[in-house]
Order: C-alpha cells, then structure tokens, then sequence
C-alpha cells in the first residue's frame, strides 16, 4: 500500500540550510529568489515534522499543504449543459 503523503512549504532567511532538510523528509522543491522549499512527508508525521521545524532559527514560517483535502474530480461543462438541457425539456403526448 502507498502511504499518503502531504507536503509542507517552508520559508526560510537564507538557502545554506536546504541540505538539512532532507532527514525529514522528500525536497521535491527550492525557489532561490523566494526562498522556500517544498518537502513531502508521511502525513501520519506531518503534525511533528512541522513542529521541529519551526524550532529551527532560519525558517520563517511552516504552512502545510491542503492539497489532499480538496476534491480533484471535476465534472465537464458539456454534461452539465446536456444534462441541463434534458431537465428543461418536457414531452407532452
């Protein structure tokens, strides 16, 4: 089974800690200009992870991802139109 996964955007004062961060967990991400990364972790650690690394003297702020929580099946706007269309329409014998 695949374990779920959550990622957390850390901003930070300056980059030369970016290394650090992957005893935590995946970097899937690091702006240079903005200066943030985006780590994945398990989201059953996700609670502790943040916590630790807040801790740290060069992050800014942690935020977590609501990703996993938003619903990702969207519906086509031709079937709502259609489906639309076949409710308006009545036949009368």
């Amino acid at each position: 089974m695949e374990n779920e996964r959550q990622s957390i955007i850390i901003w930070m004062n300056h980059l030369k800690q970016v290394r650090s961060l992957k005893r935590f967990g995946n970097v899937h991400y690091v702006s240079r200009k903005l200066k943030y990364a985006v780590l994945y972790c398990d989201m059953a650690e996700i609670e502790d992870v943040a916590a630790k690394l807040s801790r740290f003297h060069y992050v800014k702020r942690v935020e977590l991802s609501y990703r996993p929580f938003l619903n990702t099946e969207y519906e086509s706007k031709k079937d709502m139109k259609f489906r639309d269309r076949m409710d308006d329409v009545q036949i009368s014998i």
